[in-house]
C-alpha cells in the first residue's frame, strides 16, 4: 500500500497552512491555517474492509519545563514521547482520498466536536487535549486533527508521521472519547498493511521549518 499527498513531500517540511501554528511576524508564534492535508492512497489489499488513520509526532520533549521558556532550549538529546495528532477510524474500504481541509480548517479553541465525523468516520481525543488541560481558554476535548506545534526553542526538527491502516473489519472496536494507545491496541491483530508519510515542522528560527 502506498499513501501520498499534494499538500507536502515526504520527508519535506510541512505548510504553515497545515500548522495548529506558525512563526509571528511580531513575537514567536500565531496560529496556523490547521487544515489537514490532503491524502491519497493506493494497493489496497484484498479483504480491506475500513481503513484507519494515526497522525503522531515522536518527537515531542519527555519533559515540559523548559518548553518555550524565553533563555532557555531544548535539548536534542532529551528523551522524547509520542504526541497524537490525529485519530481517524472507520473510512470506508472503497476510499482512496482524503481532501484538504475536509476534517479541519482551522483552530478551534477548545477542540471540535467529536467522535463522529465526515464520511461517516470516527475521530479520537489528540494530544492538545491533556496539553490545554490547565489553560482556561483552551481547555476541551481536542477531537480529530490539529496540526503541528512544536516548541519554537526545541533543538530537534519534529517529525509527522501520517500512517494509513488497512483493515480487516468495518468497524474499529474503540468507543467514545478514544486516544492513541487505545486506538492502536484495538487495531493489533486487525492490519492487512500499512503505509507512511512523514513530514517535518520547527517553529525554531535556528531550524527554519
Amino acid at each position: 500500500m502506498k499513501l501520498t499527498s499534494r499538500s507536502f513531500t515526504d520527508g519535506a517540511p510541512i505548510p504553515g497552512e497545515f500548522a495548529f501554528c506558525i512563526p509571528a511576524a511580531e513575537g514567536r508564534v500565531c496560529l496556523g491555517g490547521n487544515r489537514n492535508p490532503q491524502l491519497s492512497w493506493s494497493d489496497v489489499p484484498a479483504g480491506t474492509k475500513s481503513f484507519a488513520l494515526i497522525c503522531h509526532d515522536p518527537d515531542v520533549p519527555s519533559r515540559g519545563d523548559d518548553v518555550n521558556q524565553e533563555g532557555r532550549t531544548i535539548p536534542a538529546s532529551l528523551a522524547r514521547v509520542d504526541f497524537y495528532h490525529w485519530l481517524l477510524v472507520d473510512l470506508p474500504a472503497e476510499l482512496r482520498e482524503i481532501a484538504a481541509g475536509q476534517f479541519s480548517d482551522e483552530v478551534t479553541p477548545g477542540g471540535k466536536p467529536g467522535p463522529a465525523a465526515a464520511l461517516g468516520a470516527r475521530q479520537g481525543v489528540n494530544d492538545f487535549t491533556p496539553w490545554f488541560a490547565a489553560d482556561e481558554t483552551m481547555k476541551g476535548d481536542y477531537h480529530g486533527y490539529d496540526g503541528p506545534c512544536p516548541p519554537w526553542n526545541d533543538e530537534r526538527l519534529h517529525h509527522y508521521v501520517f500512517t494509513l491502516y488497512a483493515l480487516d473489519v468495518p468497524h474499529c472496536a474503540v468507543a467514545g472519547r478514544f486516544t492513541g494507545a487505545g486506538l492502536r491496541a484495538a487495531i493489533a491483530g486487525h492490519v492487512l498493511a500499512e503505509a507512511k508519510l512523514t513530514g517535518t515542522y520547527s517553529l525554531n528560527p535556528a531550524l527554519g521549518g
